[in-house]
């Protein structure tokens, strides 16, 4: 077990690549991890996991099939199991986020996508 601190900023920095989360660390069955994101991405939902998402930079929009929520810096939501989402942003505009997901969540849930991503690596 890693007992170093970590500076979430600095790990945002090691990578390029938008929607491909990074892991950064594990607690009781959930991985944290980053993500940079920019444009749309997939409807998806997770049968058997919450997500977490908590802005760090930028403007996420979270598109439910009712509704629309705007996260700006400093704002998370929680994505309970079982509801189709749809996270995007302005095209125009890079948006870094941390996740909290429990380590059996797929990327897009069920939803295989070009953007799908489930191997991913520790930085």
């Amino acid at each position: 077990m890693d007992l170093s601190k970590k500076n979430i900023l600095e790990k945002f920095e090691l990578f390029q690549d938008q929607w491909k989360p990074h892991i950064i660390g594990e607690l009781n069955g959930q991985q944290v991890k980053l993500a940079k994101l920019q444009g749309a991405f997939v409807w998806h939902s997770h049968e058997h996991e919450d997500e977490y998402f908590q802005v760090f930079k930028g403007k996420l929009f979270m598109e439910f099939r009712d509704r629309t929520e705007v996260l700006e810096e400093g704002d998370m939501i929680i994505v309970p199991k079982g509801v189709e989402h749809n996270p995007f942003t302005r095209a125009d505009e890079e948006v870094w986020v941390l996740l909290f997901e429990p380590m059996s969540t797929q990327h897009t849930g069920e939803v295989v996508h070009e953007r799908t991503h489930n191997d991913q690596k520790w930085i």
